[in-house]
């Protein structure tokens, strides 16, 4: 079958070739025979009970500098038009975001949007990980400097950093000796509105922060995220050093304990964060990972999530 699919997302020149997910879901897309489109989510509209958007025919390429070809913009019918949304944006997952996905739930599910847009607005992903409680560290979700406080009295060594946050940004450590805990809660106070996540800071970080990607609910690859020397953060937005890895089995059982969920909410493409034994991450907005996957094991999960989008068409 022949597919229409628009990206909902960042601006195509922006993208990293060797790294995005997106582009390789793209490339997978076209090398099945369907049709890309791109728009940015201010090109959508909602009219009358039409979800409409100002869309460029896409075409990508694996050439540095000469990555992606874009057409004439058109006026489409999401909803008659478009047979696959992949929703790609980068968060922050902020009110702006939460709109997109109440304006898509007029055409999901006639036109897939993966992931399934009012399961995404449900499940942002510092949130969502307080579902599983026997999974996570020990997590605090707050505004108050009197329960900081004591949360760091108990636990000594904390990571304090924002909600709605990605890649890496905004994220401190702060130990039980730091005198800049009131400065960084006051910081976070003015520039957040909503809480603030800390939890206890995992000493294994330091053996890496491995990303595990799920496939409509079943683990599907792995690598493992080691920080740079004094660097706290292991994403690579901000220099951390993919490493090939597989899964042990305390990883097993934490994907076993979530994918029947993910996959009963339509969640077809997820990664997760693991910390020596503990899940702190559930990444569903815009999870990233493919591609280093596939460089270290062959593993084509851009095959996979399509293999997955197809079969509910």
């Amino acid at each position: 079958m022949s597919l229409n699919v628009a990206l909902q997302m960042d601006p195509v020149e922006t993208i990293d070739i060797n790294g995005d997910s997106t582009f390789a879901m793209g490339l997978e897309a076209q090398k099945r025979g369907h049709k890309l489109f791109h728009y940015l989510v201010e090109d959508m509209s909602y009219l009358n009970d039409k979800v409409k958007a100002h869309v460029k025919p896409l075409e990508f390429k694996r050439e540095q500098g000469n990555h992606y070809k874009l057409g004439d913009k058109v006026h489409m019918d999401l909803g008659d038009e478009i047979d696959v949304i992949l929703m790609r944006q980068d968060p922050p997952f902020h009110m702006g975001y939460i709109t997109a996905t109440h304006i898509l739930e007029h055409i999901h599910p006639k036109t897939l949007v993966v992931n399934d847009p009012s399961s995404v607005r449900n499940a942002p992903e510092k949130i969502f990980l307080t579902r599983f409680p026997e999974l996570m560290p020990p997590t605090l979700i707050t505004t108050n400097e009197v329960d900081v406080r004591a949360f760091r009295k108990e636990y000594r060594d904390i990571i304090v950093k924002p909600l709605y946050g990605n890649g890496g940004a905004g994220v401190f450590r702060i130990r039980e000796d730091d005198q800049n805990l009131s400065s960084l809660i006051e910081m976070f106070q003015q520039f957040y509105p909503e809480p603030f996540i800390v939890q206890k800071y995992l000493s294994d970080v330091r053996k890496g922060d491995k990303r595990i990607i799920l496939v409509d609910g079943k683990a599907a690859g792995a690598i493992n995220r080691v920080p740079e020397e004094g660097e706290v953060r292991s994403n690579m937005h901000v220099g951390g050093e993919a490493r090939r890895t597989e899964l042990t089995a305390r990883e097993h059982e934490i994907c076993d304990a979530i994918g029947p969920i993910l996959k009963e909410q339509g969640q077809i493409f997820v990664g997760i964060d693991v910390i020596g034994d503990y899940l702190t991450e559930i990444n569903v907005t815009s999870p990233t990972g493919i591609q280093e996957i596939q460089r270290f094991d062959g593993t084509d999960i851009a095959a996979l999530i399509w293999d997955a989008i197809e079969s509910k068409i």
